[in-house]
């Protein structure tokens, strides 16, 4: 959870949208990954990112218009939870050409998006990329899975307050028992062991979470507990 930790830290003193290229660039190389990427657009059109792409690549990306033909762009638009890039659709010609000028140009063969949906139709993805295999991509994605999450929140909501763009208003406050529930599973224990350790049943602990989502209109139980980090109610 260190790690974790620092990158928040790191997040919460950019005070700069090029503050936050600094620490995707720093970022991808915590996690010794070929790429990283956020790119944010808001519901008037205005874009935003960060990313460690070739700027080759992403000029073509852009003058080619590419989101329009991206599986990851127009997969991820239709989704809520993160996805690996090859559970999706692949099959069209104009997307398996697309795919080898991204290889071309130097992009991983791995990918794995992380969708965000913010305040007043904004949308962003979070992405990392990499050339690997996929026994240990797999592995890479398992054991990262719930700090990518974190972070990808973490970042959106540090570059929504930078940008001065709307905000989801004030987060209620939670109950002692929201509290403990959230702190105990961004400490890295599972349901059963929160419920254990706060000696009640799992059902009960899922009140206690789905309560907290509400609050805080959380779209899971991982941005719950990102929200809860970044407005200070809960500390680990």
């Amino acid at each position: 959870m260190n790690k974790l930790v620092d990158m928040q830290e790191a997040l919460s003193n950019a005070r700069s949208l090029e503050d936050l290229q600094t620490f995707v660039e720093g970022l991808r190389d915590v996690y010794a990954i070929d790429n990283l990427v956020y790119h944010s657009v808001n519901a008037s059109g205005g874009q935003y990112a960060a990313l460690t792409y070739s700027s080759e690549w992403v000029e073509r990306y852009i003058d080619k218009g590419y989101e329009r033909i991206d599986p990851v762009v127009q997969g991820c638009y239709k989704r809520f939870t993160p996805i690996d890039w090859k559970a999706l659709d692949w099959s069209a010609k104009p997307s398996r050409d697309f795919l080898g000028e991204a290889a071309s140009a130097g992009l991983g063969n791995q990918g794995f998006s992380i969708p965000i949906r913010g305040p007043s139709g904004q949308f962003a993805l979070f992405s990392v990329n990499q050339k690997d295999n996929d026994d240990r991509w797999a592995k890479f994605t398992e054991e990262r899975v719930s700090d990518l999450i974190l972070i990808a929140h973490y970042m959106n909501e540090r570059a929504l307050e930078i940008e001065g763009g709307p905000n989801q208003g004030p987060v209620r406050a939670l109950s002692p028992r929201e509290k403990d529930a959230l702190t105990l599973l961004a400490l890295g224990n599972n349901r059963a062991g929160v419920a254990e350790a706060l000696n009640i049943s799992e059902n009960t602990l899922r009140v206690y979470i789905e309560s907290a989502r509400f609050k805080m209109g959380a779209s899971n139980t991982v941005h719950a507990v990102a929200t809860a980090l970044t407005h200070g109610l809960i500390v680990v």
